[in-house]
């Protein structure tokens, strides 16, 4: 689906079902050097259980046209223009990594948009490895190298995942890899600035969802309970022998999860 957002093409996927203003939104946004395409397996569930399912680009991701942006405030206002150019005055908020960054910010902002919130893979500060920076501004490889050491579970069987025909770490190295010259380093400095989750946190009154991974060692998960403490109304859900890229980890485990929250 293509969109107009602040004069630029942004693409979303669907579901593969059509749009329908009627029914009920879920928007999924996707985590630092990421697109669309990492929600694969769980939008197609509630997008024919009566939802609209919008995974978005990111701008300068995948797709989308723009330039990446390197503030999670200006990320969050932006979700709030992909809302307003379909009409949708209310809409459930599913964010992974950089995106659960950006969707915290966004219900703190803009509270009487997003009814529902899910953070996947949070944890606040989000530092980035200054090592991990210089490799991102140069756009080394070995950038891409030391996310994906780290994405996943050890031990957790990575040359295959639990979809068939998916090569986990394979499919994670090729997304980073193809994303536009600058984009991880922008991302990664949004997050690594990030400084207003608990100001943030303890002005969400909203039904709030917390899915870590167990073995997350790039957001570990105590890294994510301040943030559901300064929280009137949150749960904590942790997948065991998850790491933080639990959508292809755990597909079958996020979407169970997702449904029962939402």
């Amino acid at each position: 689906m293509d969109l107009n957002v602040a004069g630029n093409r942004i693409v979303a996927a669907t579901g593969d079902a059509p749009f329908d203003v009627k029914k009920p939104t879920m928007v999924f946004v996707h985590g630092a050097g990421m697109d669309r395409t990492v929600w694969a397996l769980q939008t197609r569930h509630p997008a024919f259980a009566a939802f609209n399912v919008l995974a978005v680009d990111l701008p300068g991701h995948g797709l989308s046209e723009g330039e990446a942006m390197t503030c999670i405030e200006d990320m969050a206002d932006w979700i709030i223009h992909v809302l307003d150019a379909l009409d949708v005055p209310k809409a459930t908020l599913i964010g992974h990594s950089m995106g659960a960054l950006i969707a915290l910010e966004t219900v703190a902002d803009a509270p009487a948009r997003i009814e529902r919130l899910a953070l996947l893979g949070i944890a606040f500060p989000m530092r980035v490895a200054p090592a991990l920076l210089e490799a991102a501004k140069n756009n080394d490889r070995s950038a891409v190298d030391m996310i994906i050491g780290w994405a996943y579970a050890p031990g957790s069987g990575l040359a295959s995942g639990p979809a068939p025909g998916l090569r986990m770490t394979g499919a994670g190295h090729a997304l980073l890899a193809n994303a536009h010259p600058g984009v991880l380093h922008a991302d990664l400095t949004a997050c690594n600035a990030y400084e207003n989750g608990l100001a943030s946190a303890a002005k969400i009154y909203i039904p709030t969802l917390f899915l870590l991974g167990e073995r997350d060692r790039m957001a570990r998960p105590k890294g994510a309970l301040a943030l559901a403490e300064a929280m009137s109304n949150a749960q904590v859900v942790t997948l065991d022998r998850c790491g933080h890229m639990m959508m292809s980890e755990a597909p079958k485990e996020v979407v169970t999860a997702l449904k029962g929250f939402i």
